[in-house]
């Protein structure tokens, strides 16, 4: 199914957290506990710059709808796994090979299936309609979102 403008840049953005977990994972990999720790710390860098706002985009957006549409499921498995990107980012500012590996293969199976479950079903329940996001009334769930990582000491 062609991706709806509505999700268009979201869709995009996906694309580069695919190449992120690649190095990720390939640094994780090398048994080079310099390249690790150097790649750790950009992960977080950029999870903190650019992921985090991403997922408050879907958290704010995306998954009332969704809720709204009765796509529980998909938008618990959203959250959780949100939230366990998110404890591991934040371990990578301390980065190990181990953390960085796991964030990483999570980050690719977390992008597959918005990509290939959810951002389909926010399709076919017309997500992006001129009338569908005003129409999503805040769902319940939005008071236990978990909360976004802690901003790192400067």
């Amino acid at each position: 199914m062609k991706r709806h403008p509505a999700l268009q840049d979201l869709s995009r953005e996906h694309y580069d957290a695919l190449k992120l977990a690649r190095d990720g994972k390939a640094a994780a990999l090398s048994g080079d506990a310099a390249a690790a720790a150097a790649c750790g710390a950009h992960v977080a860098r950029v999870f903190e710059n650019e992921m985090e706002p991403h997922f408050r985009e879907e958290e704010s957006e995306l998954l009332p709808f969704l809720a709204a549409a009765g796509e529980n499921e998909l938008v618990w498995r959203t959250l959780a796994e949100h939230a366990e990107l998110r404890t591991l980012a934040a371990a990578l500012r301390q980065p190990d090979a181990a953390t960085l590996l796991r964030f990483s293969e999570l980050l690719t199976a977390h992008v597959r299936f918005e990509e290939r479950t959810l951002f389909e079903a926010a399709q076919t329940h017309g997500f992006g309609a001129d009338t569908a996001l005003s129409a999503a009334p805040v769902p319940a769930y939005a008071a236990a979102m978990p909360p976004a990582a802690p901003a790192p000491h400067r």
